[in-house]
């Protein structure tokens, strides 16, 4: 018998190869002869690096600028010509000293935290040869629309006086200019791909600002000034890029990630898709269900945000398209049964069902995880032929 595992990771918890690798353990522990294979996957935010090298890509580390200004360590994937870079690891929220500290992000952050260091890591990758690229945002500490992605690149922006700003989204109130004459020429060879389910514009109410800006430490006055200051950022680009600035800034997607994925459209051309598709596509996850007996899949939470395209739900209909039953597993669901089953799950598991402190479960998940899986193997049924355990499984 076979079963593909392929989970996102359990936000807090475990990341995906964990979770893969503890489900695993518990199946094989328990049913003879079980082949299992692992494939960690990710809806193009957080775990989306784990899920590339999973699927044979290489692991590379750089050293670049982080929100703050700091120098950090971030990995990135190589596969050939082809780069993954997440975003969080080079510009992450949980790269800023308050949230290591244990807290929470505040206002000095959220107005000058730059996306420097993600630019940087697609200059590294640049540097490897790579010329197609696939950025995973999610996660991210700073509004400043991507202009620190710029800044990465080669681009100086400068105020009136001609000096260079600093990070962050609150200077760009002070952009005049924006010299490209030091962009990376590489780029004019490369493609790229926004991997992002988020389709807020940049601007307004509806906007990087005002929509993330707050969970990142901005309060109602650093919203209003971080819109004001992007909406002369936007103004000042097009004066040196064209109408395809003012475009970009109302394209679905240019408000992720901080309005990075607005650099990603208006100066980079990156086509933006489903983070879970893109993830899909490059795991190979379709093609590797061949033969499969059963798929499990799972993520941290299984809620009304999962319906919305994120990874268990993704992953089932990849499953239901190759006839093979999917079950999940989380550490706790908020789902009903019908809403489950119309997902295309056959059976859901959660931690919670045999945990019912939910601290507990999210210090214990892999412990609890391997107690899961030996769960699953119990009721598989015994036949390993595959059409009968497409009929029988009960899991």
């Amino acid at each position: 018998m076979r079963v593909v595992i392929a989970p996102d990771k359990f936000k807090g918890s475990l990341s995906a190869p964990d979770v893969a690798s503890r489900l695993s353990a518990g199946l094989q522990s328990v049913v003879a002869d079980l082949e299992t294979t692992l494939i960690p996957v990710a809806d193009g935010g957080e775990g989306t690096l784990d899920a590339a090298v999973g699927s044979g890509f290489t692991r590379r580390t750089a050293t670049v600028t982080g929100p703050t200004g700091q120098p950090v360590r971030a990995d990135f994937a190589v596969r050939g010509r082809e780069a993954v870079i997440e975003m969080a690891a080079a510009s992450g929220l949980a790269l800023l000293p308050s949230v290591i500290a244990g807290g929470s992000p505040d206002s000095g952050t959220a107005t000058t935290a730059t996306s420097l260091g993600t630019g940087e890591l697609i200059r590294a990758a640049l540097d490897l040869g790579c010329r197609k690229f696939i950025l995973g945002v999610g996660g991210s500490a700073n509004t400043d629309g991507g202009a620190g992605v710029l800044q990465g690149l080669g681009a100086v922006l400068l105020d009136a006086e001609g000096i260079e700003l600093p990070g962050g989204g609150a200077a760009l109130a002070r952009l005049d200019r924006i010299d490209f004459s030091g962009l990376d020429v590489r780029l004019e060879d490369s493609r790229f791909t926004l991997a992002s389910d988020v389709d807020n514009p940049l601007l307004g109410p509806s906007g990087a600002a005002s929509i993330f800006a707050p969970q990142k430490g901005a309060t109602p006055s650093d919203v209003v000034a971080l819109d004001a200051a992007l909406t002369n950022f936007v103004s000042v680009l097009a004066g040196e890029i064209g109408v395809r600035a003012e475009h970009a800034a109302v394209a679905p997607g240019a408000g992720a990630a901080g309005g990075v994925g607005y650099i990603a459209i208006a100066a980079l051309a990156a086509a933006r898709r489903p983070g879970i598709d893109v993830v899909l596509e490059f795991t190979e996850l379709e093609q590797r269900l061949a033969g499969a007996d059963l798929v499990i899949t799972g993520e941290g939470s299984l809620d009304e945000q999962s319906l919305l395209g994120k990874t268990p739900v993704g992953v089932a209909r990849a499953a239901a398209r190759a006839g093979i039953p999917v079950i999940a597993v989380c550490g706790r669901s908020t789902l009903s049964q019908e809403q489950l089953t119309e997902a295309g799950f056959r059976a859901v598991h959660a931690l919670t069902d045999f945990e019912n402190n939910v601290e507990k479960c999210m210090a214990e998940a892999g412990p609890l995880l391997e107690e899961l899986g030996k769960h699953i193997g119990m009721h598989l049924p015994v036949s390993a032929a595959r059409t009968d355990t497409k009929e029988n499984v009960h899991v």
